[in-house]
């Protein structure tokens, strides 16, 4: 399967080239940020894969990313065009994205994570293939976690105190703004707690689920509503 990675992401890339950039702008609705975050988590991967390849996060991740680049072709709804004016403006997008894509990937390695613990209380099933080591996949999962922060916390700063310059407006508190500050925290709490108290296990993961589920309402949980809830694009 690590062999067809090259050529499933560039597909998928291709696929989403023709959704992304269908209009004057940046179409990002619902279903096409779903399916770009998928993408890059995917690409990221491919290349944290040429360090130490984890064929096992592959067959958990690979179905989803799949799924998630067909969404655009089956929902429609009513995605915003966001227009792209200035090199602040893009910049900011791609560092909230990447931040997505990280924290989305990190997800993945949590649950590979928590199969692995399971799988150390069970007697090894015939011609199963040892994966690395548990302490092992921890750190590169907080690795992971600890530079999609980074990109995280350029995102809501930048949003924060340069939001005239990048999207022409005064910066206003709403809900989006409200969830990404939550996730923020919850992401910073974690951090301190593994670097205080040792933090692991179910303890970080319960953590790390809190925070990734206000961030996915920060952007697409909320592109959700308006789009299939509300039926509008704003």
């Amino acid at each position: 399967m690590l062999a067809l990675l090259p050529a499933a992401i560039v597909a998928h890339a291709l696929a989403l080239s023709e959704t992304l950039f269908a209009n004057a702008g940046l179409n990002l609705g619902f279903a096409s940020s779903l399916s770009l975050t998928l993408w890059l988590a995917m690409l990221v991967y491919g290349l944290e894969s040429l360090l130490t390849p984890l064929p096992q996060l592959l067959r958990i991740a690979a179905p989803v990313a799949a799924a998630a680049s067909l969404l655009p072709l089956l929902l429609s709804g009513h995605p915003q065009t966001i227009a792209l004016h200035g090199w602040a403006h893009k910049a900011h997008i791609v560092v909230a994205l990447l931040a997505y894509g990280l924290y989305t990937l990190a997800i993945f390695h949590a649950l590979l994570l928590v199969a692995t613990e399971r799988r150390l209380h069970r007697p090894p099933a015939p011609g199963q293939q040892a994966g690395l080591p548990l302490l092992t996949q921890e750190r590169l999962l907080f690795r992971l976690v600890q530079t999609a922060f980074v990109f995280l916390s350029l995102t809501i700063l930048s949003g924060a105190l340069f939001s005239n310059e990048i999207f022409g407006k005064p910066f206003v508190l709403t809900h989006k703004a409200v969830f990404g500050f939550a996730a923020w925290a919850l992401f910073a709490i974690l951090l301190i707690g593994r670097h205080l108290r040792g933090w692991r296990g179910n303890t970080a993961i319960r953590w790390m689920l809190a925070g990734f589920f206000f961030l996915v309402l920060a952007y697409t949980g909320s592109r959700f509503v308006l789009e299939f809830v509300l039926g509008r694009s704003l």
